[in-house]
């Protein structure tokens, strides 16, 4: 068995780090034989009632919430989903929840850090992600100090507190890697019992502006080492405006594990490429990943989305159903410098599956009707 209780598609049991499951979620031909045999139950028992099937879920409201980029969706096992996202002003950390993921477009939005005035974690606040190890909450994130904003690294909070709302974020320092150069987007997975750490940061004395690379952990904010390099730029598709491979974020499935990552400038080429590794393989050894030499989800005209990219994976309400979760802008032209334009919104829509086995991306979905009258509640959840 596959132990990925941090991947989408498996909501981690309450305090109990890293519980084993299968590709993190049951298998689809498994849930078939149990339907059946449920049905052929009922059938053969005409004096039991039979079961109201579940309400549909609502059609996903996109944009779920404006001007959130790198957005990262937890589904707990308290039922919630966990929102985070990066802020137009790049000064704070900001969670929502709630129980669907229509529901985030409106639910509470608090501020549970903000950046320091002067030195370490003072600027650049960005990519936070959420997750829960080892009956604690933590978030990773990307910041640079108020004096030098470039000198951008990956930073981890810590709360003790069952909710995340509640209790004390205690700052735990730099994630150490091999360089003191520009890194940032760290996500964290585990498989088959070993925590991993993905991020994206630029090697010395190489070309390019940051390359995807991995590593154990010793804890959530400790790298074992070594680091190994899983990607760097090198298609026409990924090196447009920046030489660029960033945001990675991990999904398991049908004996396999694919790690996508966004390319490219963040204006409208920005795009999403997509790594591929066996599940029985050695994660540490880079020739255990294969790289789409095709980007899998782009800037679409008829749907009127541009710059798709810094996703995440989540699992829809009922327990199975993958989730695609991104960001996007609704324009194609941005006067200045990307960076500074603060309408990238966080989308969602359903993740398919080839025959092969691999990930759907589709393109990215044209905007809702009811997305204009959604809107963030200020206040506590």
């Amino acid at each position: 068995m596959s132990r990925t209780s941090d991947l989408p598609g498996t909501p981690d049991t309450a305090d109990t780090p890293d519980a084993p499951v299968a590709s993190g979620v049951p298998s689809r031909r498994l849930l078939l034989k149990g339907a059946l045999a449920a049905g052929a139950l009922t059938a053969a028992a005409p004096g039991i009632a039979h079961a109201t099937p579940a309400p549909k879920a609502a059609p996903y409201v996109n944009p779920l919430a404006r001007n959130r980029a790198d957005p990262h969706i937890h589904r707990h096992a308290d039922g919630f989903y966990y929102f985070t996202a990066t802020v137009p002003e790049y000064d704070r950390i900001i969670l929502r929840r709630s129980r669907t993921l229509n529901g985030l477009a409106t639910a509470a939005e608090s501020v549970i850090w903000t950046k320091h005035a002067t030195g370490p974690m003072g600027a650049h606040i960005w990519a936070p992600e959420i997750h829960r190890i080892g009956g604690k909450w933590y978030i990773y994130f990307a910041s640079a100090p108020a004096e030098s904003v470039w000198d951008i690294r990956i930073w981890v909070l810590e709360n003790a507190s069952r909710d995340p709302f509640k209790g004390t974020w205690v700052e735990r320092g730099q994630i150490k890697t091999a360089w003191e150069t520009f890194s940032l987007d760290a996500t964290t997975f585990t498989h088959r019992g070993t925590r991993y750490l993905a991020w994206a940061q630029h090697e010395p004395d190489m070309g390019n502006n940051t390359a995807l690379w991995l590593s154990e952990m010793a804890n959530p904010w400790t790298l074992t080492g070594p680091q190994i390099r899983l990607s760097t730029p090198e298609y026409d598709w990924e090196t447009i405006g920046y030489k660029v491979n960033e945001g990675p974020s991990v999904i398991a499935r049908n004996g396999r594990l694919f790690m996508s990552y966004s390319a490219s400038a963040t204006d409208w080429h920005y795009c999403m490429g997509l790594l591929t590794a066996d599940a029985d393989s050695d994660l540490m050894n880079p020739a255990s990943w294969s790289k789409s030499p095709t980007p899998v989800f782009t800037s679409n005209d008829t749907t009127k989305q541009y710059g798709p990219g810094h996703n995440c994976f989540t699992v829809a309400e009922d327990g199975r159903s993958d989730v695609l979760v991104y960001h996007a802008r609704q324009y194609k032209e941005i006067v200045g410098d990307p960076l500074n334009d603060p309408n990238r919104h966080t989308r969602v829509q359903k993740l398919g599956w080839k025959r092969d086995g691999t990930p759907d991306f589709g393109i990215p979905v044209a905007d809702t009707a009811t997305a204009a009258s959604a809107q963030p509640v200020k206040g506590s959840a």
